[in-house]
């Protein structure tokens, strides 16, 4: 007797073992589906998770919201069951500017350091340059060092000897007319710059805003200025202070203007392009 009399297809197995796939649709917003045990149709508006597991938002032509269950052909499109999976999360978007503003460099490799350099008077002020303009500065191959005060700086000069495309950028704290700082950097030669900004110390070239201040506290002429505006503000010790300056420091836009400004002129001078001139 024929396998297909009276009895089907005997090869074709038991219908029950021929399982539907029920394919699996993301759960996008604003997609309409209804939910197969309820009826209830709407639109996805959002998600939610609980001990039971996550669920989706349904919301209906009439503004009503329902919460179901992210189940295996739970759902209905268009009349026919579907899964249901919540999308993807988004893949963060890399940065496309550095802390300076600029556009970034993917996949940088520091060049090799030029020989001209920015000197800076301390740690401080290096360390904020770098967490601003570092990635400008490792695009450049230009070298920080700090002086460990300004008053090394015409010795610092007599050793490195700066020279045509070997120059040297010099950024200075409170750099205002009269002051020591003016006398100490004034007739240089063509082979420095030296900028600054006007203010006591480089922890005040960060915006107030910036470490939650209304503005920096006054202090008196005398007094160390770092010990006296942790003491003003609550900080504790100067090294806590400075942690508090430094983790507020994300951009240029925590930066006072004459700070921007004097760092930005200092790496444009010391990358100009011109050639170091061979010793006699």
């Amino acid at each position: 007797m024929s396998g297909r009399d009276g009895y089907g297809d005997i090869f074709s197995g038991h219908p029950r073992a021929n399982k539907r796939v029920v394919p699996t649709v993301t759960a996008e917003r604003d997609l309409v589906v209804e939910d197969a045990a309820s009826g209830f149709c709407g639109a996805v508006v959002g998600f939610d998770r609980s001990y039971d597991g996550e669920f989706v938002k349904l919301e209906d032509a009439r503004g009503a919201v329902r919460l179901f269950a992210l189940r295996e052909a739970a759902f209905l499109i268009d009349g026919n069951p579907v899964t249901l999976v919540r999308p993807r999360a988004a893949a963060p978007k890399q940065p496309t500017r550095s802390a300076s503003g600029s556009t970034r460099v993917e996949g940088l490799r520091a060049r090799v350091a030029r020989t001209s350099r920015i000197w800076v008077e301390g740690v401080h002020d290096a360390a904020l340059v770098e967490r601003v303009w570092g990635h400008d500065l490792r695009v450049e191959g230009v070298v920080v060092e700090h002086l460990e005060g300004l008053d090394n700086l015409a010795q610092r000069l007599t050793e490195f000897g700066p020279g045509p495309g070997c120059r040297v950028g010099v950024l200075v704290d409170h750099l205002v007319t009269g002051s020591k700082e003016t006398q100490l950097t004034t007739g240089l030669g063509p082979h420095v710059l030296v900028t600054g900004h006007p203010f006591i110390d480089v922890w005040q070239a960060v915006r107030p805003a910036a470490v939650g201040i209304e503005q920096w506290p006054r202090v008196p002429r005398g007094e160390d200025w770092k010990t006296g505006i942790c003491a003003r503000l609550g900080w504790g010790t100067p090294q806590q202070g400075w942690r508090r300056v430094y983790e507020a420091v994300g951009s240029f836009r925590d930066l006072e203007a004459p700070l921007i400004g004097a760092v930005e002129r200092l790496i444009d001078f010391v990358t100009e392009p011109e050639p170091c001139e061979p010793e006699p």
